[in-house]
């Protein structure tokens, strides 16, 4: 087992882009705006040290118009897989905003995605915004990073939530 792995960072999921331009399509005319996570190669039957982009995390309460997106900060979860940001600009311009500058602190890699989400639509950036390479891999992604619950979980949540609101001044209402 190991204690520490390779910072190194050899690309992101051909199904992780793909969910990244779907969800960016998706979104328009307003911005997308998600967290990066890796998992380590070896995890992923690559015979090499280091990590691939395998996962978006969308923090609830993300609010986005056709200029920009905000984050809750302090939603984000302290997070050991979390490597960069994705988001995409509307307007289809590849290139990081001051404003997305002032947000590329945190991770390695940050990726934007322009309209019309296609395959060349999108560039990676490094923190300092200089536009760096992020190979596409095809790597099979275990199914638990991508929407691992069942309509039931979610209704058992609610009912969990409703009854957690009920206490002792619930009658009252």
């Amino acid at each position: 087992m190991r204690l520490f792995r390779s910072d190194e960072l050899l690309g992101i999921a051909r199904e992780t882009m793909e969910f990244i331009l779907e969800a960016s399509e998706e979104s328009h005319p307003d911005e997308y705006m998600g967290f990066l996570r890796a998992d380590d190669a070896r995890k992923l039957d690559i015979d090499r040290d280091g990590q691939v982009i395998t996962d978006v995390l969308v923090i609830p309460g993300t609010e986005s118009n056709p200029t920009s997106a905000s984050v809750r900060t302090h939603m984000k979860p302290n997070d050991m897989r979390a490597v960069g940001s994705v988001h995409s600009h509307p307007n289809g311009a590849l290139r990081p905003s001051a404003a997305d500058l002032a947000t590329f602190g945190q991770g390695r890699v940050h990726v934007i995605v322009g309209a019309p989400y296609g395959w060349g639509d999108w560039k990676a950036f490094d923190n300092e915004g200089t536009q760096t390479t992020l190979d596409v891999l095809d790597v099979e992604v275990p199914d638990e990073h991508f929407f691992d619950f069942t309509q039931e979980d979610i209704d058992a949540e609610i009912v969990e939530e409703n009854r957690d609101r009920g206490g002792f001044l619930s009658w009252f209402r």
